[in-house]
């Protein structure tokens, strides 16, 4: 990936709209320590959670310099800390095919809430969109921490993922019998193996984004700002040939009965289904263990299929996760693989103007051409409907219900829906 987004000049309509309101938008100079710890420190408040440690901090400035760093500032006040930030970067995300397109990534948006309803976010999204498409960027991409904030830029929802607790004294291991070696070992010494697993995992399903380091380190084990990382455990599984192809790594909880501890799973990668039947038996059969809970799964997760008591291996959440938006429709809808051949003339409206227009797809052999039409419309929605619907998932049907998506419907969903659901197994 280039690093042209990290000089790329600062977004002029956002820096006056924010100038207007007495504050200043600004790229965070990364070499400057105590700027940089400042950026560092607001972002954290804007999450709710501690004040970072030196050491922590200094370790996320060691991995983040390859970001665009943007900060809102309020001159005014004493402590140059910034009122509102954000940080983006270009990643490849994994689309039908699977396929790799460059995407932006949107992540760290905070607004201090001394300086809430003085158009920060308003300013700082609209920037990150105009940056991305100036750089010639397709898409945007990012995960959310409220849902109801992001669809007024054009972001749609397009992968789910699913949270789940087992019930480790009621059910038993009904899977398939499972090979290979599971081993503990030390994140530090699994640090390269982790990252060549995971970006394994990354490529293999749509939905999900190649990592950089500071993402893939933190779910290998934990990082300096991590509370209780001491306790963090973490097992590698390699295949009978000794093929590195999963891992899982987790905490243990003591619950008051020794002989009924719960297991948090912090990630489980598996770039075979034979690392995802023996991490999962893994965990199933430990002793000493009542209950296991883990996150951020796939929707078709085959969880269900793989104990004795369905009951005893509860879906207890489900979310939206990744969420897309598309500013250039015709490279987007290129990029990707189809599992049905067709054609549809498409309306995409879009009110910030970036995909605005009407478009022919025409689908041969799972490949598409995608040209600019004046031809009759067969479906129109919003591009937030786009978004919903890129990467595969079957939202076309509940969208059309709901008005949103007007024309063929079917049609729509027969063209882009894939026979896997897309997936984003992390948060960045």
């Amino acid at each position: 990936m280039s690093t042209e987004h990290l000089t790329h000049p600062i977004d002029e309509t956002s820096r006056r709209a924010l100038a207007d309101a007495g504050l200043r938008l600004a790229l965070v100079d990364t070499s400057d320590a105590a700027a940089f710890d400042g950026w560092l420190q607001a972002d954290a408040r804007g999450f709710l959670t501690a004040r970072m440690s030196r050491e922590a901090l200094a370790e996320e400035r060691g991995y983040l310099t390859t970001r665009r760093t943007t900060g809102v500032y309020d001159d005014s006040l004493p402590s140059g800390s910034p009122v509102g930030t954000v940080s983006s970067w270009p990643a490849p995300l994994t689309v039908p095919g699977p396929a790799e397109i460059p995407a932006w990534l949107i992540s760290s948006v905070t607004v201090a809430p001394t300086h809430r309803r003085k158009g920060v976010a308003t300013a700082l999204l609209g920037g990150e969109l105009r940056t991305a498409h100036a750089l010639g960027y397709s898409l945007a991409v990012l995960t959310v921490s409220e849902s109801v904030i992001y669809g007024r830029w054009g972001f749609g929802p397009a992968t789910f993922a699913t949270a789940w607790s087992v019930d480790t004294k009621r059910v038993r291991w009904t899977g398939p019998e499972t090979a290979g070696r599971l081993s503990f070992t030390e994140p530090e010494d699994y640090r390269e193996t982790g990252r060549a697993v995971i970006a394994r995992v990354m490529a293999s399903r749509a939905g999900e984004v190649g990592l950089e380091p500071r993402l893939a380190d933190r779910l290998i084990g934990p990082l300096a700002g991590t509370p209780d990382k001491d306790e963090y455990r973490l097992v590698r599984y390699d295949s009978p040939a000794g093929e590195p192809e999963g891992f899982v790594s987790y905490t243990v909880k003591e619950q008051g009965d020794f002989t009924k501890h719960l297991v948090e799973v912090s990630y489980l990668a598996a770039a075979t289904d034979e690392a995802l039947t023996a991490l999962w038996r893994y965990l199933i059969e430990l002793d000493l263990v009542a209950e296991v809970r883990v996150s951020v799964r796939g929707v078709d997760e085959p969880l269900h299929a793989l104990v004795s008591d369905i009951r005893g291996a509860r879906v207890t959440g489900v979310e939206d996760h990744l969420w897309v938006r598309i500013l250039d429709v015709p490279a987007a809808l290129a990029a990707r693989r189809y599992e049905t051949d067709g054609s549809l003339v498409l309306e995409v409206e879009d009110a910030l103007g970036f995909a605005a227009g009407r478009f022919r797809i025409d689908v041969e052999g799972g490949a598409a051409t995608v040209i600019p039409t004046q031809d009759g419309a067969d479906v129109t929605l919003p591009v937030t409907a786009l978004g919903s619907v890129y990467l595969g998932h079957d939202l076309a049907r509940s969208l059309g219900l709901a008005g949103r998506i007007r024309g063929d419907v079917a049609g729509l969903d027969r063209l882009f829906r894939t026979a896997v659901p897309p997936r984003l197994s992390t948060w960045f």
